[in-house]
């Protein structure tokens, strides 16, 4: 999907556009759902950067490009975009694509603030040029291993897909259990259906059942086999990388889908900013707005500083993360260095661990926070 300009608020300034690229997943098989929220968020923000003046008088616009989750597909947009003069790049959901645009954006100088992705390998190397808003997943995954093993489970188990992402998960879920003295089975959903895993389960007498595979399916189908099978009554489920905040997980399994922690990167209270922001997605969204569409807004509201600040020339603002500090729906926001991450990353974004609640679903109980 390729969209236009965002006019949002432009009427409002004058001159020609200041345009941001923006990446989301739109189409399957992305996480269209997680599209929808992030560019919610990052459309929501150009309307109040231009109505109030835009970019030094000039109209913030966005470029939009879906990518689907691939990779491929995310690099050619960038190539693309930068063709067409963006002055930066935002968004992107999933880890893979992050990845691919990110070091397509590094090697031509084009600033990217990746809004989502979590992987901590997203560049080969260290660069200035790239920036991320969410936590890298080292920090959120050993925090939801804390959790895990505070609540008494020292042996779970992991239902896995093939992938960079859910390997890298296993890997440190793995490291973390391995200290405490616990243990951590992989299962292959490439491989097993979902009452083949159900057998393995049995069989091994895990605690706790841990979701790393793709949304609706076979994610759905997993939780409704261990939800049916008798053996498996006292097993948790869990799901780190965040299936059940979007709608779409409820609707889907209803009373199944509650109980079921996963991670979520808000505060356990809004901020005045944060408050107003989300009454304005929940309005256009039609729903509750998720994490994924706060990240959105904050993701456009660093880049308007820094193009205030910068300017819009790239090569002005290929390295301007050391120099950020903005009031974000959820923080404020500044950049700095991880050991051991290669982008400059937001040092201080709030990490939940939350499940829905068996009595009213809608509504979300915070577990832990890190």
């Amino acid at each position: 999907m390729n969209t236009p300009p965002s006019p949002s608020g432009a009427e409002r300034t004058g001159g020609p556009a200041v345009r941001i690229g923006a990446l989301a997943p739109l189409t399957r098989p992305g996480w269209v759902e997680a599209g929808r929220h992030l560019l919610a968020g990052l459309e929501l923000a150009v309307r109040d950067v231009n109505e109030a003046g835009g970019i030094t008088g000039r109209p913030l616009a966005l470029v939009v490009r879906d990518t689907a989750a691939d990779p491929r597909r995310a690099a050619a947009a960038v190539d693309e975009l930068a063709r067409l003069g963006v002055a930066a790049l935002a968004g992107e959901y999933h880890s893979v694509a992050a990845r691919a645009a990110a070091a397509r954006a590094d090697a031509l100088g084009l600033p990217f603030l990746c809004s989502s992705a979590v992987l901590d390998a997203l560049t080969g190397h260290p660069t200035e040029r790239v920036a991320r808003l969410a936590p890298p997943q080292s920090r959120g995954w050993r925090i939801y291993a804390d959790f895990l093993l505070r609540e008494g489970h020292t042996r779970i188990a992991v239902a896995a897909e093939p992938s960079v992402y859910w390997a890298s998960g296993t890997r440190l879920l793995r490291e973390r259990f391995a200290r405490r003295g616990g243990t951590v089975l992989e299962l292959d959903m490439s491989a097993l259906s979902p009452a083949a895993a159900c057998d393995e389960l049995a069989v091994d007498r895990a605690t706790a059942l841990l979701l790393l595979v793709g949304h609706p399916e076979p994610a759905v189908a997993l939780v409704e086999s261990v939800r049916r099978d008798r053996r498996l009554a006292e097993i948790m489920i869990g799901a780190p990388a965040g299936q059940p905040e979007f709608a779409s997980w409820a609707a889907s399994l209803g009373g199944d889908g509650t109980a079921i922690p996963f991670l979520r990167y808000l505060p356990e209270r809004l901020g005045p900013l944060g408050a107003r922001v989300e009454t304005a997605l929940r309005e256009r969204l039609a729903e509750a707005p998720s994490f994924v569409a706060f990240e959105g807004y904050d993701t456009i509201t660093v880049l308007a500083d820094v193009l205030r600040s910068h300017g819009v020339e790239r090569t002005r603002t290929a390295a301007p993360w050391p120099g950020v500090a903005v009031e974000g729906t959820r923080g404020w926001i500044r950049f700095s260095r991880v050991p051991g991450i290669g982008v400059r990353q937001w040092d201080g974004p709030p990490v939940q661990v939350v499940d829905r609640d068996p009595a009213e679903p809608d509504r979300f109980r915070i577990l832990h926070t890190g």
